[in-house]
This record gives structure tokens, C-alpha cells and sequence, in this order.
């Protein structure tokens, strides 16, 4: 038995496989996120395929999806948010963050992905990247004639600022 991709600790066909294969239907939205992930994890395209809302099941490209799949080490999923989604809900929003290694580059996928249930199914419709905080420096800056903040007594200039 192997762990799941999802990062619940659980064993896969305990967890998300059961979902994957359609054994049982996915009770909240970050269930179905979660099964997802695994999905790309383990290169079930079809029901990446299945699981997409109908209305946006024409645009899909199941060939690009298969080799990003494939050609991806899937190392981990962070669900960072959920708004909505439970079993009783119709709409949910699940932020994650995936994993994973493409061409030895290790890269972090953040989304919001909205999901939409119908029918007694959970659907994703559609996800936003989520665009990384901007991060400003509050160092004072240091004067090209002023002492090195290094403490070594030259000008800023002919030390650290060389």
C-alpha cells in the first residue's frame, strides 16, 4: 500500500483513489482538489477529464495535460484556504499549493480554484493563479560616502559597496 499523493497521510486507496475511480464521489470540494493533485500525481488524465464542469470540458486538452502529467514530479499539495465546499454546500474555493519538478526545476503552482457542485457532484470550474506578494525592503540605504554599516571604518564605497 502506498501513501497518497495528496498529503492526508492516508493510504491512496483509502483516500483519493476511491474518487479517482469513481468508486465513491468526492463530499467536498477540497476532497475533489485533493484528488486532482493525485490525479496529475498518478496520470489519470480522464478523470482530470471527468471531474472538469461540463461547461468547460470543450476547451480541455487532455494531450498537454497527459504530458505535463507525466513529464512532472509530484512532491507535495498545500491547501492553503477553502471557502465553502463542504457537503452541504453548492459553490466552494480551495487555495493550494502544488509542488512539483519539471525539466529538474523544482516550481510552487498557487491557485484559487473555484468548484461548483451539481447533481450530488463536486466539479472544479475554474482557477486564478495567485500572484506572489510583493516583499518591500525597509533597510535604510547606505550613502556611497557614507561609513560601511560593516563597521570597518572605510567609506561605503571602497568596502562592502565595491
Amino acid at each position: 500500500m502506498s501513501v497518497c499523493p495528496c498529503g492526508s497521510n492516508l493510504e491512496f486507496d483509502l483516500c483519493c483513489n476511491p474518487i479517482i475511480s469513481g468508486e465513491r464521489d468526492a463530499p467536498t470540494a477540497e476532497a475533489l482538489m485533493r484528488a486532482r493533485y493525485s490525479a496529475f500525481a498518478t496520470c489519470q488524465v480522464d478523470f482530470l477529464h471527468q471531474s472538469l464542469h461540463p461547461a468547460h470540458r470543450a476547451d480541455h486538452d487532455r494531450n498537454a495535460t497527459q504530458r505535463w502529467a507525466a513529464n512532472s514530479e509530484w512532491l507535495g499539495l498545500e491547501i492553503a484556504a477553502t471557502e465553502g465546499g463542504m457537503e452541504s454546500d453548492r459553490e466552494g474555493m480551495v487555495e493550494f499549493i502544488a509542488t512539483f519538478k519539471e525539466k529538474g526545476v523544482t516550481r510552487r503552482y498557487h491557485e484559487q480554484s473555484q468548484f461548483k457542485k451539481e447533481g450530488g457532484r463536486w466539479f472544479f470550474v475554474d482557477g486564478n493563479m495567485v500572484k506572489p506578494k510583493t516583499e518591500v525592503h525597509r533597510q535604510v540605504k547606505v550613502g556611497r560616502n557614507e561609513p560601511c554599516p560593516c563597521g570597518s571604518g572605510k567609506k561605503y564605497k571602497r568596502c562592502c559597496g565595491a
